[in-house]
């Protein structure tokens, strides 16, 4: 399916939700946020899918007791190669999720569609385990399973220190594990040639830091700073050969996101 009939369809079930549960909403009273957030770099599981440009990502969410809907997208202001069109909306993904607290362990699962421009749309489903402790350490286990099945396993720390008149300094840290099941998806030797292996090998790690900036009883602002980098050589390797834009691994961006939660 295109990507832009997925945008379609993802629309059609959030407008769904929407107006098919306001009576019980109305009683119930779930929990709405919305956000959109401007970067210098578009970085995902250390690869760069942005070049030099700003990238614009609005989101969404719907939770209702543990459940959630979560739809997000990506606008590149300046997509290099297309003299039509310098801006393009080019990826809109949707996150059905349930999350549930037993005392200090957060439990949370998940299915993710990625429709993506250019490229096959992506499926993942999710299972994590936190703590709700100092620094919230964090497991993460995603499972592809659409046109390249891997897996890819994420533990995360965090910790905010509250600053003055409702200011929080962030801090955020994560490593992961990158491990393919498809014969596409392989390893690549020194020359960045493809090899027979599967890809299978700790991937990248991100550090950032950021704060966030109450406004009023509704609304934040959270500017961030953000470094992103390979874990070893085999996955600098992989991450240098698959960028389209440039010869580099590791990159530094930064970005602010307005926020809106009622």
């Amino acid at each position: 399916m295109r990507a832009s009939m997925i945008k379609l369809v993802v629309l059609a079930a959030f407008l769904t939700l929407i107006f098919g549960s306001v009576g019980v909403w109305a009683e119930e009273k779930p929990e709405v946020s919305a956000d959109v957030g401007a970067f210098s770099k578009y970085v995902w599981r250390g690869y760069e899918l942005s070049d030099d440009s700003i990238v614009i990502q609005p989101s969404i969410t719907v939770s209702y007791k543990g459940f959630g809907f979560n739809l997000w997208g990506n606008l590149d202001t300046d997509v290099d190669g297309d003299p039509d069109d310098e801006s393009q909306f080019n990826e809109t993904d949707m996150t059905l999720s349930y999350d549930k607290s037993f005392d200090q362990v957060c439990v949370g699962v998940g299915y993710i569609y990625y429709g993506l421009d250019g490229m096959d749309d992506s499926e993942e489903l999710y299972l994590s385990v936190g703590l709700d402790t100092i620094l919230a350490p964090t497991l993460t286990v995603y499972r592809e399973i659409a046109h390249l099945p891997s897996w890819y396993v994420v533990f995360s720390l965090s910790h905010s220190i509250e600053l003055a008149k409702g200011i929080t300094l962030d801090m955020a840290g994560s490593v992961a594990y990158s491990d393919s099941d498809d014969d596409d998806f392989v390893e690549v030797d020194s020359d960045l040639n493809p090899t027979d292996d599967k890809y299978e090998n700790f991937h990248d790690g991100l550090i950032s830091v950021g704060l966030t900036i109450p406004l009023d009883q509704y609304f934040t602002l959270s500017p961030m700073i953000a470094y992103s980098f390979p874990l070893t050589d085999e996955s600098d390797d992989l991450i240098t050969a698959t960028n389209g834009f440039s010869d580099d691994s590791d990159y530094v961006y930064g970005g602010i996101t307005l926020s809106m939660a009622f």
